[in-house]
């Protein structure tokens, strides 16, 4: 599989990936599961690299969620020092690739220099205008919906809004990052088969795939044949094969 092959076919505008399968990679291999979390980011390089050269606008990475704060402390402060050094380490190839890096999830919870170094390197790749690369931090699609929710209320209290008024697309525009359109492809490493509070809304017609690769055997091969896979699907949003085939 190569990505010229991929050319002549509608090229996925996002994909949204659930990183799974670190912990159980690294006792493979005879380590601690923060063995696994230091190994990931060939992975993560691989898929970006991958996504930019495919033609994907968007790659949404669910690195952390709302749920992972109840995993043992010694885990949680590694990986949060991993994420600062990542982004240390990674922001002039980012920057130098075009990629312009956002962050989606309460990232207020995060601890105050890893809040530093994300809204630093947001600032520095702003304006690139390659692949836009989403870190899903401190995330969980039910806090979103949450959040949403709050937001929504706050208006309708305010009285710029009433209930009769409320439509998905104030929904929409009341997510995360309402300019960002929902994932085409969903990809979930690490053989389960479960969304995890992943982009709840977001999903309602994205294309899944659940690979039985760990995490940090991921290649770009692998994203290649998922896109493969994703061009020979027929994606029809509650339409007939017969309506979508006269387009």
């Amino acid at each position: 599989m190569s990505i010229m092959s991929l050319q002549n076919k509608s090229i996925p505008a996002h994909v949204a990936i659930i990183m799974d399968g670190n912990g159980r990679w690294a006792q493979q291999e005879g380590h601690e599961r923060t063995y696994g979390h230091q190994h990931a980011l060939t992975a993560v390089r691989e898929a970006i690299s991958c996504a930019a050269e495919s033609g994907v606008r968007y790659l949404t990475l669910y690195a952390f969620s709302t749920e992972n704060w109840n995993r043992p402390k010694e885990e949680v402060d590694l990986l949060m020092s991993l994420f600062v050094q990542a982004m240390h380490n990674e922001l002039d190839e980012l920057n130098a690739s075009h990629v312009r890096l956002l962050i989606t999830g309460r990232i207020e919870d995060l601890p105050e220099d890893c809040q530093q170094t994300m809204r630093h390197a947001m600032e520095v790749t702003a304006n690139n205008k390659g692949l836009t690369v989403i870190l899903a931090l401190s995330y969980s699609g039910r806090a979103e919906l949450t959040d949403m929710t709050r937001n929504i209320a706050r208006l309708v209290a305010s009285g710029k809004l009433t209930p009769e008024e409320i439509t998905t697309n104030t929904i929409c525009q009341n997510l995360y990052l309402p300019e960002v359109p929902d994932p085409d492809i969903l990809i979930r490493t690490g053989g389960d088969t479960r969304v995890s509070n992943f982009l709840l809304w977001e999903i309602a017609y994205t294309e899944l795939f659940f690979l039985p690769i760990l995490w940090p055997d991921f290649r770009k091969k692998d994203l290649l044949e998922v896109i493969d896979q994703y061009q020979n699907r027929e994606r029809r949003f509650g339409k007939t094969s017969a309506q979508v085939s006269k387009k």
